[in-house]
């Protein structure tokens, strides 16, 4: 069928609840939302300046708002497929997906994967092996970026050592 996989690992993340005035969902369940509210495993999609695509990981239970905003993604797989769709520029480096609009063109991320079963094709979430994953101590807790409100609250976690982070 001619399609290319991609593969990449997370990196960068931020965290957001029902209890969080940063949070889409914070005012309860809408149309547009409503995938927050989705069991965890679900994709929770929305547009961000009316162009940037962002991909959020559903993660709390069904009826209760959550989700983890993908930042950055470290590419593995289907890296020339990433650039194409990241546009004619010629990206290399970092640059191809170090922050969540980047990392929602590079993947092919649509609204229409908002409330996608992520054990499920076209878009999976797999976990690391036993023992394959980052050691606590890689991982760096932060300030979230780019919101303006409950801005202080450390909920941004990314590898120290990556490069793809969007920043350190």
């Amino acid at each position: 069928d001619g399609e290319v996989a991609l593969r990449a690992r997370i990196v960068e993340t931020e965290a957001y609840d029902e209890t969080d005035p940063a949070s889409h969902c914070f005012r309860g369940p809408t149309p547009r939302n409503a995938a927050m509210f989705l069991s965890a495993g679900h994709a929770y999609v929305y547009l961000n300046y009316g162009i940037h695509r962002c991909l959020n990981i559903v993660c709390g239970v069904a009826g209760v708002g959550s989700g983890v905003l993908v930042r950055a993604v470290e590419p593995i797989a289907g890296i020339e497929e990433m650039r194409r769709r990241r546009g004619p520029r010629g990206l290399v480096g970092h640059e191809l997906s170090n922050g969540p609009g980047k990392v929602g063109s590079a993947l092919g991320i649509d609204l229409d994967l908002s409330g996608h079963d992520l054990a499920t094709a076209p878009l999976t979430l797999h976990r690391h092996a036993p023992g394959a994953g980052p050691e606590a101590g890689d991982i760096a807790v932060t300030p979230r970026i780019g919101i303006t409100r409950a801005v202080d609250a450390p909920r941004r976690f990314h590898l120290r050592s990556s490069p793809w982070v969007s920043r350190p």
